[in-house]
């Protein structure tokens, strides 16, 4: 009888004690690995993450500090804010959601199952619908925020990852496919593709003009941005930059053209509509994709890859202070 109890008793104890398992799932593909910067509407706080690592960093912008880590992620792909800045979405590619998050309180408010690969995001300038990249599935997925639902799922992708545009108007999601190096564009309002762009190196973020009749991708394989003509669905441009360009950031203004150089450790700066590289901003560890503008274009911050992020005056084109990812 003391043996029947005994062995209970270590069931119980068994099935009581968290498992590893249980409370985080595996990395997924952590051999693939970004970063994400997001910066609110006010331009009072960023978000900052890297795949490699479970928790986001939260910076106050004015005071320039750490505000706080925010934890319970395994693989966190992509940081967006809503319109109104009161709420932001992240995708974890391991945990295979996208969360939605309040901004003011701290606290996860909702998961939404993608399926494990959840990617890239993008928001629709409404804030109605989140554009959601799945690498594994070779998916797209489309959530209706206001109802919190996944309203259709479209396939024939190849390893989308970070890359993911809607146009300005609305009507064209432009989305990355690593694998094949070529742009698919998708009809927004009908949600099937319209069609697909290619002529890329090892194909990385990408840019949409304000009037939506041009995309910049960068070229980490070739060390290059190219510059597509949606109308014509052709690569028309092509310019030298830096080592390994995953950024190709174009400001608000629409004067300049912006690659994170990963191996060089810098900025190249290119003019548009010269397309023509007319300077370098150095000083960075290891800036990739995520760089953040401020509304008047005269600010940039990038996000450096100890999760530091780098504050650069635009008109001095030279960084002005780092703030640091840890307190004090």
């Amino acid at each position: 009888m003391w043996r029947v109890k005994a062995r209970a008793a270590l069931l119980l104890a068994a099935l009581s004690t968290p498992l590893a398992w249980a409370q985080e799932p595996a990395a997924f593909d952590p051999q693939i690995r970004n970063n994400t910067l997001a910066v609110n509407p006010a331009e009072t706080l960023a978000l900052a993450g890297n795949s490699s690592r479970g928790t986001l960093l939260a910076y106050d912008l004015r005071a320039g500090k750490l505000l706080r880590e925010l934890p319970g992620f395994v693989t966190p792909r992509n940081i967006v804010f809503a319109p109104d800045g009161e709420r932001f979405y992240v995708s974890d590619s391991s945990k295979g959601v996208v969360e939605r998050w309040h901004a003011g309180s701290w606290t996860r408010e909702a998961s939404l199952a993608i399926g494990p690969g959840a990617f890239g995001t993008a928001l629709s300038r409404d804030g109605s619908r989140l554009y959601v990249n799945n690498q594994a599935a070779g998916s797209l997925t489309v959530v209706n925020l206001p109802q919190w639902k996944v309203e259709k799922v479209l396939t024939g992708f190849a390893q989308p990852r970070q890359g993911i545009k809607v146009s300005p108007d609305g009507g064209t999601v432009f989305v990355t496919n690593f694998l094949g190096d070529k742009i698919t564009l998708v009809d927004a309002a009908k949600l099937e593709t319209r069609a697909e762009v290619g002529g890329f190196d090892k194909l990385r973020a990408i840019s949409v003009s304000g009037d939506g009749r041009s995309v910049f991708a960068a070229n980490s394989g070739a060390d290059t941005l190219s510059w597509v003509d949606v109308p014509s669905r052709a690569v028309i441009k092509t310019v030298k930059v830096g080592q390994e360009p995953y950024g190709a950031a174009l400001r608000p203004d629409g004067r300049f053209l912006y690659s994170g150089n990963l191996k060089s450790h810098s900025l190249t700066v290119v003019a548009l509509p010269a397309f023509k590289a007319v300077g370098e901003i150095t000083g960075f560890s290891g800036p990739r994709q995520a760089i953040s503008f401020s509304r008047d274009s005269g600010k940039a911050w990038v996000l450096n890859e100890d999760l530091g992020i780098a504050e650069v005056d635009l008109t001095r084109k030279a960084i002005v202070r780092v703030l640091a990812p840890a307190a004090g």
